[in-house]
């Protein structure tokens, strides 16, 4: 058997067995402990990107990589801005889409898209990928990362799992205690890796937010054009 590349374990998770855990902790249902705490994580850094984009008008387009359930493109249709939002799995799409008709009442803005992160073609004044790279080795985050940049004409902004003492011994106590529903592999990413690649395509890092509970650990960079 041919083993399944990590793009392929990924999609199948999320239409699979880890949809319905996330779609509870994008969500406002009752969850456990351990989940409240990613929810709450996960929404912080959710907020800081909004607060960073609080400067953006309706000229301005935005493509959200990796959107999920829309917790991201769903505030930003709120405030007028067009959005283009893509996510590899169907689940995540359809749930996405099902809160933007209950929210919104249409299905105009954000436009969503099941498609793969590094088929996104076109051009945007801003790209967001957040919580996706945890999913990806580095080879094919800092791809990822290249293509992303590609489509941005003033910002990206990305989030990544910092690669720590503590969140390296966090990650050997959780293969502990395997279980199919509970996540894919998880990847750490050395920061100064992730900087000099962009910085080789001509980005500089003008905003960094760490968030970090018991749970949930995101770093994440505002990076712009070198020289705007």
């Amino acid at each position: 058997m041919v083993p399944l590349s990590e793009k392929q374990v990924v999609r199948e998770y999320f239409n699979t067995t880890g949809f319905e855990r996330w779609r509870r902790i994008y969500g406002q249902e009752q969850v456990n402990l351990v989940q409240q705490d990613i929810r709450q994580g996960h929404e912080r850094t959710i907020q800081r990107v909004l607060d960073w984009l609080a400067d953006l008008s309706p000229t301005q387009t935005v493509c959200d990589a990796g959107c999920g359930v829309g917790s991201l493109s769903l505030p930003l249709a709120q405030r007028g801005i067009p959005v283009f939002a893509s996510d590899l799995s169907e689940a995540m799409v359809a749930e996405a889409q099902r809160r933007q008709q209950q929210l919104l009442g249409s299905l105009e803005n954000p436009r969503f898209a099941v498609q793969d992160l590094e088929g996104i073609e076109g051009s945007y004044d801003v790209v967001v990928c957040l919580d996706v790279l945890i999913h990806y080795p580095e080879a094919d985050a800092l791809g990822m990362l290249s293509h992303l940049a590609g489509l941005a004409r003033e910002r990206l902004i990305f989030s990544f799992a910092p690669q720590t003492p503590l969140l390296n011994l966090l990650k050997k106590v959780g293969q502990l205690f395997p279980g199919a529903s509970k996540t894919t592999r998880a990847y750490q990413h050395r920061e100064q890796v992730l900087v000099q690649h962009l910085r080789q395509l001509g980005w500089q890092v003008t905003r960094r937010e760490t968030i970090a509970s018991r749970f949930y650990f995101a770093w994440t960079l505002e990076t712009r054009p070198i020289g705007n």
